[in-house]
Formats: structure tokens, C-alpha cells, sequence
């Protein structure tokens, strides 16, 4: 069974950067689009950054020019570089396909932005 483990996160003031890695346990060369979402206290999870298997990248507004998204399919590793960080940022940061069947999702890495 496929496992998803999140690592990056932390504290970090408004404007700093964070890296996240997420390494997924069997091969991600075949899957077609990887994403990382978010999920904020009281509020659902969302998608923010999709890579697809080409490298092909897609963000919503509210992150689009702050995130980038990458991935290693020899690694099968993706990541999620985040620059300009602000507080409505804060979230549990989770990775998973975004395209087909979801795998079991990790535990998530935390990411706090004070202002």
C-alpha cells in the first residue's frame, strides 16, 4: 500500500519560506498529476499546485506566483517551494494525486504564518 509522508513545515513569519517534501513510499513515475493541498482550521481541504507527469504546473489564485510545485520521479518525491508566506497561508499541507484515485493521505506537515 502506497504511503504519503509530509516533511517542511513549521513557524515562520509573514514573508518568510518554507519547503515542503513529500515522499510517497511506492512509484509516482506513473501517476499522472500530483498535487499538494491544504486544509485550515474549520475549513475543507482544498488543491493548491498540481504537477502532471510532464512537468506541466497549475496553482489556484491565491497561491499562483508565491508556490511552486516540483517533482522527482526517480525519487518519487514532490515538493512545494513557498515564498512570500502570509498568514491565511497557515494549514496542514498534505500531497496526494490529483487526478484518479486518491492514495491513503499522510499525516500532513503543519505550516504557521505569524504575522
Amino acid at each position: 500500500q502506497v504511503q504519503l509522508v509530509e516533511s517542511g513545515g513549521g513557524l515562520v513569519q509573514a514573508g518568510g519560506s518554507l519547503r515542503l517534501s513529500c515522499l510517497v513510499s511506492g512509484s509516482i513515475f506513473g501517476v499522472d498529476a500530483m498535487g499538494w493541498y491544504r486544509q485550515a482550521p474549520g475549513k475543507e481541504r482544498e488543491l493548491v499546485a498540481v504537477i502532471f507527469k510532464r512537468g506541466t504546473t497549475t496553482y489556484t489564485g491565491f497561491v499562483r506566483g508565491r508556490f511552486t510545485i516540483s517533482r522527482d520521479n526517480a525519487k518519487s518525491t514532490v515538493s512545494l517551494q513557498m515564498n512570500s508566506l502570509k498568514p491565511e497561508d497557515t494549514a496542514v499541507y498534505y500531497c496526494n494525486t490529483a487526478s484518479g484515485v486518491l492514495f491513503p493521505w499522510g499525516q500532513g506537515t503543519q505550516v504557521t504564518v505569524s504575522s
